[in-house]
């Protein structure tokens, strides 16, 4: 899988592997990490840049393994952050004139802009960036599309407008417009943006002996490949240390069977309502658009969250590790407005450090493991909420035929769909939002390309029995947790 800052990734995660490897030894201390430092860059050779630059990274890199912020200067609960050591070389200007400038007498470019910022160098025309309001008047004029657009790819990935420059030309957050969806990381080809990894307190509680559980996304399977299923993973992961692992398909059949309840009351009421599973498109929805996020949201808690309640429900004192591809889930777990979520969350290529780290691997086991009805296990795909939440309905009895649904999969079209709830022209009944292109499979953190995944998993869901997701849910005690983000339990009589 091919992303901008591939050539840097393996850096990155052996970093995270061996910082892991020291705590599983008890030694991270800073003696310690003075050491990992230069064993990462012993040079005199430079890998990337030079030496002294390098180490200034794996220093800053060291800091986001153990969950902390790249340096002190500038503390933040913000999940992602740049590593100002790495941001470099990116062009300040956002509009460019190349080689293919003719240097023509009629200067439409200089006549088509407002503010005087373009005009005649010594061989092409020339912008001067403090004058330049970034209109692209003058791309649009130029007979040759000489004039180039040159956004910064962390920008251009960003799908709220929240990468902002400082004096400097050093990347910044603007955290009152993040979303956390950690589009931003891999675009950038200088590997400046990072997020906080919670790797460490987890060695720290299995050390500690605490009884610490894996809940593993929908999304995990087809991440490894046809032969790797759920119960594959949980294998894994019980060699690795945790007392066990859930998959978060069956919070999805949770999440799809109280979320269909307000689905029914809203189309009764004539109220338009969006799913609740996207950290993300529900921080946009907090940030960008609050009256939607207090009238059209549903207050049912995301598949990870339920998953967590319930096993804190039947393990008292458990510690819960949500895996998968998402970043913006590290956000959800630490929002304190949501009691009894996820301790920690790790991406897959995380998992992947802290498994090499032990020297544990995926093994092809007997796929005997399914907690999940294959509705709850497509929530990780566009479509899928939306599709378990009128399967449910359904179930009931409730007609469904006249119910239009919006599925929304990447920034754009989420935002464009929220507007139109804003405004009240929306047409559809429903909408399903979800940042990542293609659903969760398409998130930042995927192992494998979306093609490769979706073909893996429709091998390894087509093993999966037909359970339907009311009937599944008998078997778990639903009315001893809240499914609701406030925590408090309501019972539903209906359900």
């Amino acid at each position: 899988m091919v992303t901008n800052d591939k050539g840097i990734v393996s850096f990155k995660h052996k970093i995270m592997e061996e910082v892991c490897r020291l705590a599983w030894d008890g030694k991270l201390n800073d003696a310690e990490k003075e050491k990992l430092i230069y064993n990462m860059v012993p040079g005199p050779k430079s890998n990337y840049c030079c030496i002294y630059k390098e180490r200034e990274i794996v220093k800053q890199r060291i800091h986001l393994a153990c969950a902390e912020c790249p340096t002190d200067k500038e503390p933040t609960d913000c999940v992602v952050q740049v590593i100002n050591a790495a941001c470099d070389d990116c062009p300040i200007s956002a509009y460019s004139v190349t080689d293919s400038c003719r240097f023509c007498m009629g200067r439409p470019c200089q006549n088509s802009c407002r503010f005087g910022a373009i005009g005649p160098g010594e061989f092409r025309m020339h912008i001067e960036a403090d004058k330049c309001k970034e209109c692209g008047m003058c791309a649009k004029a130029c007979p040759y599309g000489a004039i180039v657009h040159l956004e910064r790819p962390c920008k251009k990935a960003c799908p709220v407008g929240a990468i902002t420059y400082d004096e400097y030309g050093f990347c910044r957050i603007n955290e009152e417009r993040c979303v956390q969806c950690g589009h931003c990381i891999h675009s950038c080809p200088f590997g400046a943006i990072g997020s906080k990894t919670y790797l460490v307190h987890i060695i720290n509680d299995i050390l500690a002996g605490k009884e610490v559980i894996a809940m593993c996304a929908p999304a995990t399977e087809g991440q490894f490949g046809d032969n790797i299923g759920m119960a594959s993973v949980k294998h894994a992961l019980k060699k690795l240390g945790f007392a066990d692992m859930v998959e978060v398909g069956l919070g999805g059949d949770m999440t799809a069977a109280y979320e269909s309840l307000e689905w029914a009351d809203a189309y009764v009421e004539g109220r338009k309502m969006t799913t609740s599973c996207c950290p993300a498109f529900i921080d946009m929805l907090r940030k960008h658009f609050p009256d939607v996020f207090e009238n059209n949201k549903s207050s049912t808690v995301s598949p990870m969250c339920a998953i967590s309640r319930y096993l804190k429900l039947t393990h008292p004192g458990c510690v819960t590790v949500f895996v998968g591809p998402c970043i913006a889930k590290k956000a959800e777990a630490n929002d304190e407005t949501i009691p009894d979520n996820a301790d920690y969350v790790v991406t897959y290529g995380e998992l992947r450090a802290l498994m090499r780290s032990k020297g544990v691997d995926f093994e092809p086991v007997e796929e005997d493991y399914q907690e999940a009805s294959v509705w709850g296990k497509r929530f990780a795909t566009s479509g899928g909420v939306a599709d378990a939440v009128m399967e449910c309905m359904k179930e009931r009895g409730i007609d469904t035929s006249e119910i239009k649904l919006l599925r929304c999969a990447g920034g754009m079209e989420c935002k464009k769909a929220v507007a139109q709830i804003k405004l009240g022209t929306l047409q559809e009944d429903f909408v399903e939002g979800m940042i990542c292109p293609g659903g969760c499979v398409g998130g930042p953190s995927k192992h494998k390309t979306e093609t490769e995944i979706s073909r893996a998993r429709d091998t390894l869901l087509q093993k999966a029995d037909k359970r339907t997701v009311l009937e599944n849910l008998k078997f778990y005690p639903m009315d001893k947790f809240s499914m609701y983000r406030d925590g408090k339990l309501t019972p539903e009589e209906r359900f």
